[in-house]
């Protein structure tokens, strides 16, 4: 679609038109040299003599008119504008916290075909189904043992934060649990300045034994930040030793982060917590649209040099041929006889 920029320049299209009203044309009066046998010379060469080349009024009004029009949309700066490219800006990062503690290899979970998987698996197949339905969230993916690591800084490519956690395998950062490490890592990682929610859901099946910080601590520095944690123990919580659920714990996070704790017994209980927790972190999209715009003013620019320019061209060409058509070789000479002007070829 063509726009115009400055569409107001339009109104200066009569300009030449008052400008000639209000000032008229300087009457010129040129000099000529004149000779008595002027008039003898024309009627013996046969010749009514040679015209300089005009145009006539009218097409010199339309030219003129035509190439003013050019300069004004020039001037105008057309643009040509392009179909909408649309964005879509992200409105929450979600850090999703995973175990991959050795307990999480234990085989009491079902799959979607109803075999006995590990735990990380379970989650992993949960999870993905989880991660596709979050568009329009900035994800992030950090995995915890007796550290903490970042796997996937946040990124609005989903996919690439599915392959990141299909490569997670139990105990690749230690058998034992820094849970509050992975929070502290965890708030670390959230811009302070962005106006986009902030939210942390911390997986795991077991109670904390290798932080440095403590949870609870790291939880209330995450809800000073205003960031919410969602805690979701998964594991048995008869389990004794260190291997044992601190459901106590994880109640503790949630609450002093503003979220809230989920237990999951099973795979279906899994399914339904992250469920439940697309409808309270509910995903909104938010678009932008832009439509480029690309200047093309050189066009009728270029479009009048060239009207100029034909008709110099026509009018230099019409001159000579005119010019040459009047001109032969003639020799003039005065009859010494009688006196009179005779040409002789």
């Amino acid at each position: 679609m063509l726009t115009f920029a400055h569409l107001w320049c339009f109104a200066f299209l009569p300009l030449p038109w008052l400008l000639r009203l209000a000032l008229p044309a300087q009457q010129r009066h040129e000099v000529s040299v004149r000779v008595p046998f002027g008039s003898r010379l024309r009627k013996v060469l046969g010749q009514p003599g040679i015209s300089p080349i005009k145009r006539t009024d009218w097409e010199g009004a339309i030219l003129n008119s035509l190439i003013w029009l050019c300069v004004l949309t020039a001037v105008a700066r057309p643009q040509w504008v392009e179909p909408p490219v649309v964005k879509e800006v992200p409105t929450r990062d979600l850090l999703l916290l995973v175990d991959l503690s050795g307990s999480m290899d234990q085989e009491d979970f079902q799959n979607s075909a109803g075999k006995k998987v590990a735990r990380l698996d379970a989650v992993k197949e949960v999870l993905s189904e989880f991660l596709e339905k979050r568009k329009g969230d900035r994800v992030g993916l950090v995995v915890f043992g007796d550290a903490a690591y970042l796997q996937t800084p946040f990124t609005t490519d989903l996919k690439l934060a599915l392959e990141l956690l299909a490569e997670c395998e139990v105990g690749m950062a230690g058998p034992r649990t820094a849970f509050g490490d992975a929070i502290g890592l965890g708030v670390g990682l959230f811009d302070p300045d962005s106006d986009r929610s902030k939210t942390i859901i911390a997986l795991t099946d077991g109670n904390d034994t290798k932080s440095h910080l403590p949870p609870v601590e790291a939880a209330r520095v995450a809800a000073q930040r205003d960031i919410t944690i969602y805690t979701v123990a998964i594991g048995d919580p008869t389990t004794v030793g260190e291997d044992k659920l601190d459901e106590q714990g994880l109640k503790d996070v949630a609450s002093e982060a503003g979220g809230k704790y989920f237990f999951a017994a099973d795979r279906e209980h899994l399914a339904g917590i992250y469920d439940e927790l697309n409808k309270i972190e509910t995903n909104q999209i938010q678009t932008v649209s832009h439509r480029p715009r690309t200047d093309v003013y050189y066009l009728p620019l270029l479009a009048g040099l060239c009207l100029s320019i034909l008709d110099k061209a026509w009018l230099a060409r019409r001159g000579r041929r005119n010019h040459s058509s009047h001109q032969r070789d003639h020799h003039i000479r005065v009859n010494p006889v009688t006196g009179e002007m005779e040409v002789a070829a």
